[in-house]
């Protein structure tokens, strides 16, 4: 009896510690925090501190690619009708070929770092206008059909609201004003051993200039996280 009751609890021990292992896989102890969060929340986190401001020009183009890499999207999930308004692979489509500066999913994550931003909604309606204004080809009509595509046709995640738009139609403006090259045709796997300083001089792109404008986002949008840690 005695044996019996010894080899129940040591099968229950067994269940338990399984049952440990497998709560506990879905966690990551946060050093910072000094607990354990869960894998969704941790990669939350990641997700809206990542970010690299135009003051650490001294890292490395590819270095800060990779790292963006260890949690960023793939192509494979971004939403169909993202794409088609987005990727240039989908020009060939009759109506999806008018809007410039689209760039695939690592052209558009380089641009972030070059930008100096990081990857909240902010950031995005920023880096996606500033690029299609270094193309130097965005007309009205383009600016507000994006925009109307951005707001009322994306999927909830992706939609923007009228201060992202304000954001985006912000960059569409500077990217023109900017005596950059159009960042969508950049090639910048060739540059990826280049800091991030040489890199905004190779394409010129004024750093004073972002950073005027970071400044006035960071006074606009208060609440606005993403647009207290650019200057």
């Amino acid at each position: 009896m005695v044996f019996l009751a010894s080899f129940v609890g040591f099968s229950t021990l067994i269940k338990v510690e399984a049952l440990f292992k497998k709560v506990y896989s879905s966690y990551d102890f946060d050093q910072t925090q000094g607990q354990y969060m869960s894998t969704e929340m941790n990669h939350k986190q990641l997700i809206k501190n990542w970010h690299i401001p135009l003051s650490e020009g001294n890292r490395l183009l590819g270095e800060c690619f990779d790292q963006l890499k260890t949690f960023g999207l793939e192509q494979d999930d971004i939403p169909l009708i993202v794409k088609l308004v987005e990727n240039p692979a989908y020009d060939w489509l009759p109506g999806f070929d008018i809007f410039n500066g689209a760039t695939n999913i690592d052209q558009h994550d380089y641009i972030h770092i070059v930008l100096g931003r990081g990857v909240q909604v902010k950031d995005e309606a920023f880096v996606l206008g500033f690029t299609a204004g270094s193309t130097n080809k965005v007309s009205t009509s383009e600016e507000k059909l994006y925009a109307f595509f951005s707001k009322h046709v994306y999927p909830k995640q992706y939609q923007f609201t009228n201060d992202d738009i304000h954001v985006y139609k912000d960059a569409v403006k500077l990217g023109f004003i900017s005596d950059c090259k159009p960042l969508d045709k950049i090639n910048f796997e060739s540059m990826r051993h280049m800091s991030l300083r040489d890199v905004r001089k190779e394409l010129n792109i004024e750093e004073d200039l972002l950073r005027a404008y970071y400044k006035i986002e960071e006074s606009r949008y208060p609440d606005a996280f993403e647009c207290q840690r650019n200057v």
